[in-house]
């Protein structure tokens, strides 16, 4: 039976929704306006990547305990509007003839920036939103979602750049900002913070506490260590998928398009299954099963060759990955929720999405080092060895099953 999660999870799941359509639209634009616009070198844009995704981990990290005294949906709402400033810059600095370089990489690090803090406070007002039983249907829809957006967004972001060029896909992300403020907005049950008291004698240290929460806890660190490792060690091969299959093996653009749209359909179906799985199988057997699972298939990229072999390789092998991600991250999610402290939920959260940006901007430079001494195809069949180690470092049952922390007594609930 489906599961009701009410009007208002409605409305964050459509904020939600809305605006990750809106940046998988863009996916690509600004590496295409420092190429064809500000003529880049390949460096340059891989700069850009990298330097957004470090600047605005290392920003982020004290945000989280900042987020965690405020009230969340004033700061989703806040973090939506600077998005939508910061993205709509973009197009009329474009048609005022101002566009520069450095204008790209100050919207990255801002726009990283806010997504880290609107993550943290969305998955804070989510556990204070939905009932804790229900928490592994609700990530299964925010998975789900994430999965159909990573599929049709940048099929219908290239045709939009085909035809009317890459600034009309970034303004439609900024409107998705705009219209993501709006839906959060209509959410009417009531709000969350910690106690603003503990705020007022915040020190540099307590920057770091939320890293130190989730070592102190065996399933949070494991967890944190597998996930931060398996995203940056698979992240750091996305650049050089695409200098093989578009450079080296000359894949047209539409077919490169293919390769990656069509697995994220797994990513779907795996997250619609994940709920199903838990209830027959149980949680730690599956998160096991598919820890290990996501980490085998990455290795099959070493066997890509030119041609249809080498694109049906491509989809066969990320469509094994990704649905096991669909199936893997709402587990994961749903557990790292449970497992924290109600007053401390949005500093680890802003503290593991920080971390696991940072490791994949420095994972990314090493990569690239790393093709440029090989090929690309030996720097992502290293990267699939490594994966292969990962799965050592999920909790294990007895751990697993530890008691869970309770919220905390002081924990306050904002109308």
């Amino acid at each position: 039976m489906r599961v009701r999660l009410g009007p208002d999870f409605g409305w964050l799941w459509s904020a939600y929704a809305v605006s990750t359509y809106g940046t998988w639209i863009a996916f690509g634009a600004f590496p295409l306006l420092a190429v064809q616009v500000l003529h880049s070198s390949a460096f340059a844009v891989s700069l850009l990547e990298a330097a957004g995704l470090a600047v605005a981990a290392i920003v982020a990290f004290s945000l989280g305990p900042w987020v965690e005294h405020q009230a969340k949906r004033p700061v989703m709402i806040a973090m939506d509007l600077i998005r939508f400033v910061a993205m709509a810059s973009v197009p009329i600095a474009y048609v005022l003839g101002l566009l520069s370089y450095a204008q790209l990489l100050v919207v990255s690090v801002l726009c990283g920036t806010a997504s880290i803090a609107f993550a943290a406070a969305s998955g804070a007002y989510l556990k204070y939103l939905v009932r804790r039983d229900h928490l592994l249907v609700a990530n299964g829809r925010f998975e789900g979602t994430n999965w159909v957006a990573t599929a049709a967004g940048p099929p219908l972001g290239g045709a939009l750049i085909g035809l009317l060029g890459p600034v009309v896909t970034i303004m439609a992300d900024a409107f998705s900002y705009l219209l993501s403020a709006l839906g959060v907005v209509r959410v009417r049950g009531g709000d969350v913070a910690a106690p603003r008291e503990s705020a007022s004698r915040m020190r540099g240290a307590d920057l770091l506490d939320g890293l130190r929460f989730i070592l102190r806890d065996r399933v949070l660190k494991g967890l944190f260590l597998n996930s931060v490792l398996v995203g940056g060690l698979i992240m750091a091969t996305a650049p050089l998928l695409a200098v093989l299959l578009l450079g080296q093996f000359h894949f047209p653009a539409w077919q490169y398009g293919l390769a990656f749209g069509i697995p994220a359909l797994g990513g779907f179906v795996g997250a619609r299954l994940s709920a199903r799985l838990v209830s027959r199988y149980g949680r730690h057997r599956i998160m096991i099963v598919f820890g290990w699972l996501r980490s085998l298939f990455p290795l099959g990229l070493a066997l890509v060759q030119p041609g249809i072999p080498g694109l049906i390789t491509v989809i066969v092998v990320e469509g094994l990955l990704i649905t096991c991600m669909g199936i893997f991250n709402p587990i994961y999610a749903t557990e790292r929720l449970q497992r924290t402290p109600a007053d401390h939920t949005a500093r680890i959260l802003s503290t593991w999405s920080a971390t696991g940006k940072l490791l994949q901007a420095i994972l990314m430079v090493l990569w690239g080092v790393l093709a440029t001494l090989t090929s690309p195809l030996a720097a992502i069949t290293t990267s699939g060895v490594l994966l292969l180690a990962t799965p050592l470092l999920l909790p294990g049952s007895t751990h697993f099953r530890a008691p869970e922390p309770a919220a905390s007594a002081e924990d306050v609930r904002v109308a």
